[in-house]
């Protein structure tokens, strides 16, 4: 079932990871993909994935942290297909550093890109929705934005402020038909959360694969998610089927929060 033919869905940190999965998903449903990433030739690879899949697809470089490149590329996107139905803001970093070591320039960095920028893309997108009465936005948060643990203290707060932003978001479009919400993934299985694996691991001792595995135990399915297990549950928020849920922050973590 194409469940979203000739819709628009835009993408932030499409190039790989759950910001990958969702691409590839709305382009199996049907959609028309503008992936926006700073990763130009993964971008460009994901980009032709959908258009394999049947889906014209439009690669884009993009920095979140830039509200002028921002609005260029929204402005490329509805030159090409005159609206916007669906936006995904999928851009995000992980630092992982012991409280007294965080340097200030790496706490910015990670408030910029995963917080700021998370604003500037619902910014650019929520007044054509409301105008056009319709359409989703879609912020991916993280199970750090309801809990915490050590070496965490930037990232945390920024997916806390995520999911502060996109209440505000949902209650600004509401009156107009338009819906906004977060999605709090737990660990999945993606090129950041390997990267986080060793770096983290080594505080503990642990290599990647083992830090990866405690984690997995730790969940109540024991095992981490698949990307493509998150990008199902931001399709059913784009969906006609989520017409009436706005302003939350659904948690996508195997039961761990729960636990």
């Amino acid at each position: 079932m194409k469940r979203f033919e000739n819709q628009v869905v835009v993408i932030t940190g499409a190039a790989n990871g759950i910001g990958k999965a969702c691409a590839i998903r709305f382009a199996e449903e049907g959609a028309n993909i503008a992936c926006l990433d700073l990763a130009e030739e993964l971008n460009d690879s994901v980009a032709a994935e959908c258009r394999e899949l049947g889906a014209e697809a439009l690669a884009l470089k993009c920095n979140v942290t830039d509200k002028e490149n921002i609005d260029e590329n929204v402005k490329t996107i509805m030159e090409k297909w005159g609206r916007i139905d669906v936006l995904v803001a999928s851009a995000g970093i992980y630092t992982g550093t012991p409280l007294a070591e965080v340097p200030v320039e790496q706490w910015q960095r990670t408030i910029d890109i995963n917080l700021t920028g998370t604003f500037l893309t619902n910014q650019a997108v929520a007044s054509i929705l409301m105008e056009q009465k319709s359409g989703s936005i879609i912020n991916i948060s993280s199970m750090a934005g309801k809990t915490s643990w050590p070496a965490s203290a930037e990232y945390s707060a920024s997916k806390s402020g995520v999911i502060g932003l996109t209440r505000s978001v949902a209650m600004e479009m509401a009156p107009f038909g338009p819906t906004a919400n977060a999605v709090c993934p737990g660990n999945t299985l993606t090129e950041m959360v390997r990267d986080v694996a060793e770096r983290v691991g080594k505080l503990d001792g642990l290599t990647g694969e083992k830090w990866l595995q405690l984690r997995a135990n730790e969940t109540p399915m024991n095992r981490l998610a698949e990307p493509w297990e998150i990008a199902g549950v931001v399709a059913f928020l784009a969906s006609e089927d989520s017409r009436y849920l706005t302003g939350q922050a659904i948690e996508v973590d195997g039961g761990l929060i729960m636990s």
